[in-house]
């Protein structure tokens, strides 16, 4: 299946940079590429990609804005951001508007592609410092030392009651960026039996994507 990217990033060198790295995967194809947000809005109403790869702060329509305008009008297009920002509040406020990964632009051309075919398929994606940023933002303790295990799990719990303890155990791993397989390997549960964990924990939370639950744990 080949996998169709729009990129957005205001900055020429940039877009020409992805354009090249991505153009030499075989399975992705490069179908556009636009400037700013607005321009992205039109593009994926036009023609959505599966992908739209997603640069954070741009003149005009910034990207969060247009990732919340296009995940609520194609809510199957995945936003991947790709920015030079790795604050919280950039973090959180992607994730809020509804992309499904976040990278920095130091990430490689490995990263990056395994980034993009990953979002494609509904995972949600970080690359390593992110995902520490949002791991002890989960723990309540900003950039302090990370809690037992069993502590975050009884704050979510208690922040979530409605949840299971192992509905709570899976919640965990999906804000730490964990795939299916991944929580079934560390939860020792057979992948059918996680995937049905995942779909009660997102009915609880009221959520449809691995994203807005994360997105809804770190508010």
């Amino acid at each position: 299946m080949t996998i169709r990217v729009l990129v957005v990033d205001d900055q020429a060198i940039v877009r020409d940079g992805l354009v090249t790295v991505l153009s030499l995967v075989p399975d992705l194809e490069v179908v556009g590429e636009a400037t700013d947000g607005a321009e992205a809005v039109a593009m994926v109403a036009a023609d959505p990609p599966d992908v739209v790869l997603m640069d954070l702060r741009m003149p005009g329509t910034d990207g969060p804005t247009a990732t919340a305008a296009i995940t609520a009008a194609h809510p199957g297009v995945a936003v991947l951001v790709l920015t030079t920002y790795a604050d919280d509040e950039s973090i959180v406020g992607a994730l809020r508007a509804g992309a499904r990964g976040y990278l920095t632009k130091d990430a490689g051309r490995a990263e990056l592609v395994t980034a993009v075919r990953a979002v494609a398929t509904g995972q949600t994606t970080f690359d390593a410092g992110v995902g520490a940023r949002l791991v002890a933002r989960l723990a309540g303790g900003g950039h302090a030392a990370t809690p037992s295990d069993e502590g975050r799990r009884t704050g979510l719990r208690d922040r979530f009651p409605a949840l299971t303890p192992r509905e709570a155990d899976v919640l965990e791993r999906i804000a730490d960026g964990r795939t299916n397989p991944e929580i079934a390997a560390e939860l020792f549960l057979t992948v059918p039996t996680v995937k049905s964990y995942v779909n009660q924990v997102f009915a609880k939370l009221g959520v449809r994507t691995r994203a807005e639950a994360v997105a809804l744990v770190l508010r």
